[in-house]
């Protein structure tokens, strides 16, 4: 076996838990004599307010309405900026209350906390609030404040390329804004502990950051707050960031010295959740004779709503253009991005943050070269991938791959795909009056970051342990995933290893889940706990076996000397006391999972209804822990990315700002029937710059799937280009055109 369990498809542990019903969320949480609020959301997008609370505070059971003043006059200062450029105009400030200005619809206005939340909803139905409108944009067109002008590559260089190109490809296209719309939605929980000290429980992707965030929103020393995270039901980049309802109801629990509590309902998280992506671009691909790719020019200007929110500007800028030029050999580069404000709900990471955004672009923009030139879209990316040889490879985009074969992988999906025998399965659609079509799409992305992540892993003489981490689980399996490592390692059983996440009075530090860290950075640093603890115990070991302790040799939870051996649980039971190794694991560098889908679909012309017939999808994710947890990401993640293709957009009116999706009745989420069956496999390349060979998979299959089906469909209608979603309605349509 492997070390650490690798190739273990090992069960989940949590499922039985969450499977029965016996989870515990946030909303599942309550203490003694807590007090409900409630969110006072603007009802206009862009207007000046002046905000009464005369009548609500006198309802039945109201115990406090807070406004803006009331925030100021406690200290509470703005949301926080996690990123913006330098040399950029400052941005704009976030308050947690608006006033008195409100930016946009939703956007929180004041707080009220009663003793029930029936009470607290029907008081703030009493807060009037006098609007002023103001003009509104509701789209990128509408928007008439730029926020920042950013640029990355070599302008000079990229126009030189393109005077000498044979061929030069444009494209415009759209990506889509999204609702992320996490199964749990946010929730949290505030009470008051002793000399002013504050506990907040709320699902996150990690307490440290929230921890850090809210304190400094509040003023407050970290130390003096206590973050706890239960378990939490999706995440998607949503849950990193600090949200005004986690300092609302802190500041209504110091106010009142009890619990307070807020749990959204659905069309809340609609109006504030942040969203996702919201991105049009126009590319310009140059092309030599032979059809090698000479040089990428792309200008991006990106929604990021009504204020930026902690990582708004980060994706369209550092995050995603990097990555533009993706698996492709391209000496030139250049590219613009310009943020925008709309009158909209501020957007934010989500699930990829900015790598999907930029796969979708070069992917789409590759197609629509092979088209124009005549070249089949295989042929035109085995012409232009970074070879082998190439690796490390220094990207026109600031990154250096470590590794990938970038051919094979798509060689090995073409085949399992049956690439060679669609003309055949397309004359039998043809022959039932539909029109099929088939797609691919290569990625490669950014994960892991190199900021280190913190661990404490902890051995009793019994052979129980617990492991305290600082990432954060919210479905991706940590609970089965870092237990495996050690259980397999050791030799320990696995039911007697306890896993600690989400509280920060137990883990002093962590940098959570985000950006497909978690298996790269916390599973390196339980690697090196794991074996500084077998380090620890190998003089103990080599007395067991009347050997040296050079002599002595450690592999799947024994030691060996000569023909001797002992367990290590037996080792440490000599030890006879408790272990405890607390260290920080820090990468040398960023990883770069790669891969390659191909999609084949159909297309009945009269409905223009879409169907996606086959998936298939071979990635390198680099050494793969447990094949079982990996498939269930990736095809989670190609979930999302097939919602974003076909159905899912959060829409504004682009005259009044006002929002049009904000259900589920309005906006369209992928069901079973719209995902395929995946066949999924892998070719592992190990990373070059990590100890365990680890790359990541988190956010994998959102970045290949939307350009992979946008690919096929486009195919299948023999058009040169269409945006997400490709609705039925937005299919036939092109039919129409077609016709016509």
């Amino acid at each position: 076996m492997k070390r650490f369990g690798f190739g273990q498809s090992v069960k989940r542990v949590e499922d039985q838990r969450f499977l029965t019903g016996a989870g515990i969320y946030t909303d599942d949480l309550n203490h003694p004599g807590q007090a409900f609020g409630w969110v006072v959301r603007s009802l206009h997008p862009h207007a000046d307010v002046v905000v009464n609370t005369e009548a609500a505070r006198s309802m039945p059971g109201v115990l406090l309405i807070l406004t803006a003043g009331d925030l100021a006059a406690d200290g509470i200062g703005p949301m926080r900026c996690g990123y913006w450029p330098k040399g950029q105009p400052d941005p704009l400030p976030r308050p947690v209350l608006a006033g008195p200005r409100t930016r946009h619809a939703g956007e929180p206005l004041a707080f009220v906390v009663a003793e029930t939340a029936e009470q607290a909803r029907d008081a703030a139905e009493a807060v009037w609030v006098d609007y002023t409108p103001l003009p509104a944009a509701g789209t990128i067109k509408a928007a008439t404040e730029t926020a920042l002008d950013w640029e990355m590559g070599d302008k000079a260089e990229v126009e030189a390329a393109f005077a000498r190109a044979a061929r030069v490809v444009e494209l415009d296209l759209i990506n889509n804004r999204l609702a992320p719309t996490a199964l749990e939605p946010r929730a949290c929980l505030a009470r008051p502990l002793a000399d002013g000290w504050l506990e907040l429980m709320a699902g996150s992707q990690g307490v440290h950051e929230i921890r850090d965030g809210v304190a400094a929103i509040m003023g407050l020393d970290p130390a003096d707050l206590d973050v706890i995270t239960p378990d939490v039901g999706g995440g998607f980049g949503l849950k990193i960031s600090p949200f005004a309802e986690q300092v609302l109801v802190l500041a209504a629990a110091r106010r009142l010295g009890r619990a307070v509590k807020w749990t959204a309902d659905r069309t809340e998280s609609f109006l504030s959740d942040t969203h996702g992506r919201g991105h049009e671009s126009h590319a310009r691909l140059a092309l030599d004779g032979q059809g090698r790719f000479l040089a990428l020019a792309v200008e991006t200007t990106a929604d990021i709503g009504a204020y930026a929110s902690l990582y708004g500007a980060f994706v369209p800028t550092l995050a995603g253009t990097g990555m533009l030029t993706g698996v492709y050999d391209i000496a030139a580069f250049h590219a613009r991005v310009r943020c925008v404000h709309t009158h909209t709900t501020p957007v934010d990471a989500y699930r990829g943050a900015g790598r999907p955004e930029a796969a979708y672009l070069i992917e789409r923009l590759v197609d629509v070269a092979a088209r124009e030139i005549g070249v089949s879209p295989v042929e035109l990316r085995r012409r232009n991938f970074i070879p082998p040889e190439a690796f490390p490879y220094a990207t026109a985009g600031r990154h250096t791959y470590d590794s990938g074969e970038f051919n094979r992988v798509m060689t090995q999906a073409l085949a399992r795909a049956d690439w060679a025998g669609f003309e055949a399965r397309k004359a039998q659609s043809a022959a039932r009056g539909r029109l099929r079509g088939i797609g691919l799409a290569t990625y490669v992305e950014i994960c892991g970051g190199t900021g280190g992540e913190d661990v404490t892993l902890t051995l009793a003489p019994d052979g129980s342990a617990e492991v305290m981490v600082g990432t954060q689980s919210s479905g991706q399996g940590h609970e089965t995933a870092f237990p495996q490592m050690i259980a397999a390692e050791l030799g320990l059983d696995l039911a007697a290893i306890s896993f600690v996440q989400g509280d920060t009075r137990r883990i002093a530090e962590g940098g959570g889940t985000g950006g497909s860290r978690s298996l790269s950075q916390q599973g390196g640093a339980i690697a090196c706990a794991v074996d500084t603890v077998v380090e620890r115990l190998k003089p103990l070991a080599a007395g067991l076996l009347q050997a040296e302790a050079s002599e002595v040799r450690f592999a799947a939870g024994t030691y060996r000397a000569g023909t001797g051996s002992v367990a290590f649980a037996e080792v440490l039971r000599e030890h006879g006391a408790a272990l405890t190794e607390t260290l920080r694991f820090k990468p040398a560098a960023a990883t770069f999972p790669n891969g390659c889908h191909v999609c084949e679909v159909e297309v009945d012309p009269d409905t223009g209804e879409p169907a996606i017939l086959r998936y298939t999808i071979v990635d390198d994710v680099g050494t793969v822990l447990n094949p079982m947890l990996l498939k269930g990401q990736i095809i989670g993640g190609a979930a999302q990315g097939i919602g974003q293709a076909l159905l899912e957009h959060a829409l504004y009116d682009p005259d009044s700002a006002q929002p049009l999706t904000s259900s589920f009745v309005d906006y369209a989420m992928p069901r079973a029937a719209h995902i395929p069956t995946i066949d999924f496999s892998t070719v592992e390349i190990p990373c070059r710059t990590h100890p365990l060979g680890i790359k990541g998979a988190g956010e994998a299959g959102t970045i290949g799937a939307a350009p992979a089906v946008i690919n096929a469909l486009c195919n299948a209608l023999d058009i040169r280009h269409m945006d997400m979603p490709a609705t039925p309605l937005a299919l036939w349509t092109h039919l129409r055109k077609s016709a016509a």
